[in-house]
């Protein structure tokens, strides 16, 4: 450990306590105030400062302890600093705002961010500031900065398809955006608001935000325009971050290629377009007679590379990847000035520092995740490989073999493309697997193909574009970037068709942090104390060989409108046509691989409900709807779980499925809320996304409907053994496990709102 000290690597383990305790903080189910841990950072950094003279284990401990605290305290303090009002429940409403973004889509559909101004018709009590609304008209679209009304459908945030996934509610929350939806039909332009009540400093925010959108807006679309087709729009999106106009069946060949990180700007990207920006300045000022020896060249063209990558992050939207790329590409190009090295792990551990001190909740996301994993076992192994034993000896065989420069030189350049495509995958292997649930088989292939194509044509003639564009010069350059994009979509797609994706599922929580800890360690020591980072590492993958995670029995979806039995690979649902964004999700997760939906029985429809529809809003036409006849409603879910297939579900098109799980639960899902009633008469289980007033069923069958699944979430249902349940012998006893387990954090308090009453729920907890 003195080895280590002396290295100077204590300060390398700052972000990483520091990050811990902002994660610690994001996971407790209480969180405690910014104030309070304010004063706790306080004791200790007193009690840090009462031992500085004492080295040992209790200085140590303390320090940490104060890093882990901070690191709570910032997430606190961002927390509290947003303060996102969050929708709480879906609604229909006039809307009327200022656009502050805008971004097309690549059906050629608008998507809008607004700043909400005034809602009406119903008019909204907890109204959010930010809304993002897509709008299906190809019309010309509002301007950046203008003023936007039309009716809309608002929904909150999604919160997690499953326990355990992406909670979407979470990350709009720190993005400001309290909720989504789309216009019914063409929105209408009108004069933007003043933003009364606003002070000077939000008002000068608010006006440069929109002028960097506009910004961004025409270079993208000038470059869409100029290329065209999925190249154009991975063009745009390398500059300004814009992605949705890529056609999905290009991203999830990108994907499966493993050069989805091409489209995220991080370091490659910045790397790129700085590095050429440096050896091209430094080359053009060399040729200027005399410039050499009067001024160090080399820092004028640092110079302008710093302003360079600074233009690129304020028109790339400023993602955590971008971010921190450009804080390093900053320090590096600093570190020109005062003939300091540049590269090093200190550079990446001091921007990670700032982008925690400044945005703590970008570390629970894949972003920060996979981008400082890739940079640090970059850098780490770039230290090692400079640091190598005989390393001295290699300038004299070169010396000996000039002729064979140029092999030397291409061979040099496809072994580190290899090595980095490596180290990178490696590094980043464990966040793919842990957040997005599957692997790209053939991903080193697909880089070691189209890198060295991005390299040359996409990322240099890129950033030659982009300064000629204000003198209108830009075409030519684009056009041969396209053409590299061209053949990187090819190689994709070729990629892509040898079927090398992996579904690696959910992986146990205890391997992944095992794995991502051990990597950290492995990476950041320099001694021998690195072994023990493998070997964390190895017992990680232990936990994953070992420790499978259990596979659900029933998943409902939050929305209680799509529900699927699984049995091993397969899911049985009551949807012939599942919404993608949910079942996708459980596809990877729970690494299904067959869907069958529902058989229908259209014979058996109830006449007075045939044209009853459910809609979005159940509860609003239920009162317009006729009686139904209970006694013919009971005979066909009679019917209906009688005939059912074993494991699948039966269906009476926009009235209720039903079927009989292998558990022996009998399920029944209702569309139509009349029929919500005789349902819990018969099954074991009822499922509906009508907002009931109550929250059970007499009969004691498990009711699941919109109003208690806006406070659960997503539920999970395993089966527990046979002979053990409330109604009869042979079916199996229930255990649920819920997406959302606890309602009083800021992100999921909106599940507990009450608008007739203006409240919340002070219970805050699931039932």
């Amino acid at each position: 450990m003195s080895e280590e000290l002396a290295f100077g690597h204590a300060f390398l383990f700052v972000p990483v306590f520091v990050g811990s305790g902002a994660l610690v903080w994001f996971w407790l189910p209480q969180t405690p105030g910014p104030l309070k841990l304010a004063l706790l950072m306080c004791v200790f950094g007193m009690a840090f400062f009462a031992l500085r003279h004492r080295p040992g284990f209790w200085r140590t401990g303390i320090l940490i302890a104060a890093l882990v605290t901070a690191g709570m305290a910032l997430a606190a303090w961002e927390t509290a600093r947003l303060g996102t009002v969050v929708l709480d429940t879906p609604v229909t409403t006039w809307v009327r705002g200022t656009v502050t973004a805008r971004e097309t889509t690549d059906r050629g559909y608008w998507r809008y961010t607004v700043a909400l101004a005034k809602t009406s018709d119903p008019e909204l009590r907890r109204p959010p500031m930010r809304i993002t609304l897509l709008s299906r008209s190809r019309e010309t679209p509002v301007n950046i900065g203008g003023g936007i009304e039309g009716r809309a459908r608002l929904s909150p945030p999604s919160g997690a398809a499953l326990p355990g996934l992406n909670d979407f509610a979470f990350d709009s929350y720190f993005r400001g955006i309290g909720a989504v939806g789309y216009f019914y039909g063409k929105p209408r332009s009108v004069p933007g608001s003043e933003g009364t009540g606003t002070s000077g400093i939000a008002t000068w925010r608010a006006g440069i935000g929109e002028t960097i959108a506009r910004w961004r807006e025409a270079v993208g679309a000038r470059i869409r325009g100029t290329i065209g087709g999925d190249a154009g729009a991975i063009a745009a999106a390398l500059v300004t971050a814009e992605e949705r106009a890529i056609g999905r069946p290009t991203i999830e060949a990108l994907r499966e290629a493993g050069l989805a990180h091409v489209l995220a700007i991080s370091g490659l990207n910045m790397v790129l377009a700085a590095g050429t920006f440096l050896i091209g300045a430094r080359t053009l000022l060399s040729l200027v007679p005399g410039l050499a020896h009067r001024f160090a060249i080399k820092k004028l063209a640092a110079g302008g590379a710093l302003i360079m990558v600074f233009a690129y992050i304020l028109i790339s939207g400023g993602a955590v990847s971008a971010v921190r790329s450009w804080i390093m590409i900053s320090i590096m190009l600093i570190a020109v000035f005062f003939d300091r090295p540049s590269i090093s792990l200190r550079n990446v551990a001091l921007s990670a520092l700032i982008i925690l001190a400044v945005t703590p909740s970008a570390i629970t996301g894949p972003g920060f995740q996979m981008s400082f994993a890739a940079t640090v076992a970059l850098v780490a192994g770039y230290a090692f490989w400079r640091e190598r034993p005989g390393r001295e000896s290699l300038p004299a065989t070169r010396a000996a073999n000039r002729w064979t420069g140029p092999l030397k030189a291409a061979g040099g350049f496809f072994a580190g493309l290899l090595l980095s495509s490596l180290i990178g995958g490696l590094s980043t292997m464990i966040y793919s697997a842990g957040h997005f649930h599957r692997l790209a088989a053939y991903g080193l292939i697909g880089n070691l193909l189209a890198m060295p194509i991005i390299s040359i044509f996409v990322m240099p003639f890129g950033l030659l574009a982009m300064l000629l564009m204000p003198f209108g010069l830009d075409r030519y350059p684009l056009l041969v970037m396209g053409q590299g994009l061209d053949w990187m979509i090819s190689i994709a797609q070729m990629v892509a068709s040898w079927g090398g994706e992996v579904t690696t599922g959910r992986i146990p929580q205890q391997a992944f942090l095992l794995i991502a800890a051990g990597g950290a360690l492995a990476c950041l020591f320099r001694t021998w104390l690195a072994i023990s980072g493998l070997m964390i590492v190895a017992a990680g993958l232990v936990v994953v060989s070992l420790s499978g995670m259990e596979q659900p029995d029933m998943v409902i979806a939050e929305d209680g409108r799509l529900v699927a039995m699984i049995r091993q690979a397969q899911a049985s649902s009551n949807r012939t046509k599942p919404p993608d964004f949910v079942f996708s999700q459980w596809q990877r997760a729970l690494r299904l691989e067959d869907h069958r939906g529902p058989q229908q029985k259209p014979e058996l429809a109830i006449v007075d409900a045939a044209e009853a529809a459910s809609g979005e809003e159940p509860t609003e036409t239920r009162a317009t709807k006729p009686p139904i006849d209970r006694d013919a409603a009971r005979n066909v879910i009679r019917t209906l779980l009688a005939s059912a297939a074993p494991g699948r579900f039966l269906c009476v098109a926009k009235q209720w499925c039903a079927a009989t799980a292998a558990q022996g639960w009998r399920i029944v899902t209702v569309d139509d809320a009349r029929f919500i009633g005789v349902a819990c008469d018969e099954a074991d289980i009822v499922v509906t996304p009508a907002m009931l007033r109550f929250r059970t069923c007499r009969s004691g069958a498990l009711l699941f409907s919109g109003q208690s699944l806006r406070r659960t979430g997503a539920v999970e249902i395993f089966g527990t053994g046979a002979g053990t349940a409330d109604k009869a012998d042979g079916r199996a006893a229930m255990r649920m496990v819920f997406a959302q387990a606890q309602l009083q954090l800021p992100w999921a308090q909106h599940r507990t709102y009450d608008w007739r009453s203006g409240q919340f729920d002070a219970g805050g907890t699931v039932e």
